[in-house]
């Protein structure tokens, strides 16, 4: 069994997309594949946006999927996605980089018995948690 996050974004993907690969090292876009005129009960608005996208953050995959705003799920930090830094310069780093224009709720910052920790929503409205154990 393999689980992978998926992310349904209001008409976003590719920005948010290209956001992430140059947040993350070693990120990069694999995939992206586009809306058309074929797709089944796409709009205009959507011709060209996202249907399916697919990034690799370092082995790790996340899909991405645009929505019209108005139909697109709202996200919430009520779900984050869990990173393990390998080092404290690449947790300051992706953090620096996911706080711009976002929402810092935690950190960066030792917690218990882990070095620094940080929980970030980013500009997208993607929420992580950044841990350097």
């Amino acid at each position: 069994m393999k689980m992978t996050t998926f992310l349904t974004l209001p008409a976003t993907s590719e920005k948010a997309m290209k956001f992430y690969e140059t947040s993350f090292p070693k990120a990069q876009i694999k995939r992206i594949t586009r809306y058309t005129e074929n797709v089944p009960n796409a709009s205009k608005e959507m011709i060209g946006k996202v249907l399916n996208g697919e990034l690799e953050i370092q082995g790790q995959t996340i899909y991405f999927m645009d929505m019209m705003p108005e139909q697109a799920p709202q996200l919430s930090w009520a779900i984050s996605i869990y990173t393990e830094c390998a080092t404290e310069n690449e947790l300051d780093t992706i953090f620096a980089n996911l706080a711009k224009e976002g929402t810092v709720m935690m950190g960066p910052e030792p917690i218990m018995n882990l070095r620094k920790v940080a929980w970030v929503t980013d500009k997208f409205n993607v929420t992580w948690q950044l841990v350097w154990a």
